[in-house]
C-alpha cells in the first residue's frame, strides 16, 4: 500500500465514535476502562463480532468520505485504547483486578500482574486484516505503549516498574511485527502516561518504546495527549508537555501531539526537528464543528515551526467520546482545511 504522496496528508489519532446500537455510550462516558468492561456491549457474545465488523466498516467509510488519507479501523472493537491488548496477555489475572486510588481519591480497577508477561496469541491481527481488506487507502493501526501499560497495572511480579515496562515492550513488539506483516502502513503507540509521570518516563520510557518498535520498518508514531476532552476539561490542560523533547531519541518517525484544545506553545517542536509531527488541529473539547478556515489557520501556525513535508494534520486525540455526526463534520472540515493550505504551498 502506498502512503499518500501529497503534502499535509490527513489522519486520525485512532478511535472513532462507536454507534449507540453497539455500545452503551452513557456507561462508556464515565471512564476509560483499564480492565475488561463486557457489560458495555449491547449485543450478546454470539453476535458481537459481526456487529463490530459492521460498525468498523461504517467507521472506515466515514473516514474515507471525510477525505482522510491514512485511515484506522476506528478502534471499534475496543472498550478503551489500552485494555483489550493489556488484558489479553499471559501473566495478567483478569478475574481479580487490583484497584488503584488516584491522588483525588478516584478508584480505578486495573490489571494485576501476577506472572511473566507473555503474548501467547495475536490480539489485533484480525482487526488489521479486516481493515486491510476494507480500504485501499493507507492504513494505520494503534497499540497501547509499554510505558503506559506498565503505569496502568498493579505490579505483583516484576522487581520494578522498568522490568514490567520492558516485558510489555516485548509483547507489543511481537504484535507490531505481526501487524506489519498483515499490511499495516503505519503503526502507532499510544503513550499518554509519559506525561503523567515524566520523572519515571525519563528513566526508561524511550528504552521501552524503542524495544517495542524493534524491527518495524513501516512508519511508526508515538502519540501523547493530555487526556480525552470528555474526561479532562481544556481549562485544566497545561500549555506545554513535561515529556516531549526526550522523544527525539525514540525510533518512532512521527510524534503525535495534542495542540488545539490546550493551545500548545508550538515552540517546543524545534526540539523534535528530526521527526514528522502529527499535529492536533481539531479541538475535541469544542462541541461545535470548526470551520475549515479556523483549522487552516492552525495548520499554517504549525508550518511556522515544522516544514510542510513533516506535518500531518490530525485531531488532538481519539474521537471515541464525541457524537458521530460531530466527529465526521470535524474530520471533513480538517480535510478541507488541509486541501486549502496545500494549494497555498504548491
Amino acid at each position: 500500500m502506498n502512503m499518500p504522496k501529497h503534502l499535509l496528508p490527513t489522519t486520525v489519532v485512532g478511535s472513532y465514535p462507536q454507534p449507540e446500537w453497539l455500545v452503551d455510550r452513557a456507561m462508556l462516558s464515565k471512564s476509560v476502562p483499564r480492565t475488561r468492561m463486557h457489560e458495555m456491549w449491547r449485543l450478546p457474545p454470539k453476535h458481537l463480532e459481526e456487529a463490530q465488523d459492521d460498525a468498523t466498516i461504517v467507521a472506515i467509510r466515514d473516514m474515507e468520505r471525510a477525505g482522510i488519507d491514512i485511515v484506522t479501523d476506528g478502534e471499534i472493537r475496543r472498550e478503551s485504547y489500552s485494555n483489550r491488548f493489556a488484558t489479553a496477555l499471559e501473566g495478567i489475572d483478569i478475574d481479580n483486578p487490583a484497584v488503584i486510588t488516584s491522588q483525588s481519591g478516584h478508584k480505578t480497577p486495573v490489571p494485576r500482574v501476577v506472572g511473566k508477561i507473555r503474548r501467547t496469541h495475536p490480539v489485533e491481527l484480525r482487526d488489521m486484516e479486516f481493515l486491510r481488506r476494507n480500504t485501499d487507502r493507507a492504513a494505520k493501526i494503534t497499540l497501547p505503549g509499554p510505558f503506559t501499560m506498565s503505569q496502568q497495572a498493579k505490579n505483583e511480579f516484576y522487581k520494578d516498574d522498568e522490568e514490567l515496562a520492558m516485558a510489555f515492550a516485548e509483547a507489543v513488539n511481537a504484535e507490531a511485527l505481526d501487524l506489519q506483516k498483515a499490511g499495516a502502513d503505519v503503526i502507532q503507540l499510544d503513550e499518554p502516561w509519559v506525561r503523567n509521570n515524566p520523572e519515571l518516563a525519563k528513566r526508561y520510557a524511550v528504552k521501552a518504546i524503542n524495544r517495542a518498535l524493534d524491527g518495524i520498518t513501516v512508519p511508526t508514531v508515538v502519540h501523547l495527549c493530555f487526556g480525552y476532552a470528555a474526561v479532562v476539561p481544556g481549562s485544566t490542560k497545561p500549555s506545554g508537555y513535561s515529556f516531549l523533547a526526550e522523544l527525539a531519541d525514540t525510533r518512532a518517525e512521527q510524534i503525535s501531539i495534542e495542540a488545539a484544545q490546550p493551545k500548545l506553545d508550538l515552540g517546543v517542536l524545534k526540539e523534535l526537528s528530526s521527526k514528522t509531527i502529527m499535529l492536533g488541529v481539531l479541538d475535541l473539547g469544542n462541541p461545535e464543528i470548526e470551520t475549515a478556515d479556523i483549522i487552516a489557520d492552525r495548520i499554517r501556525h504549525g508550518l511556522k515551526y515544522v516544514a510542510a513535508d513533516r506535518l500531518i494534520p490530525a485531531p488532538d486525540c481519539g474521537m471515541k467520546y464525541m457524537p458521530r455526526h460531530i466527529a465526521f463534520g470535524k474530520l471533513k472540515a480538517m480535510c478541507d482545511a488541509a486541501a486549502m493550505v496545500r494549494k497555498e504551498l504548491s
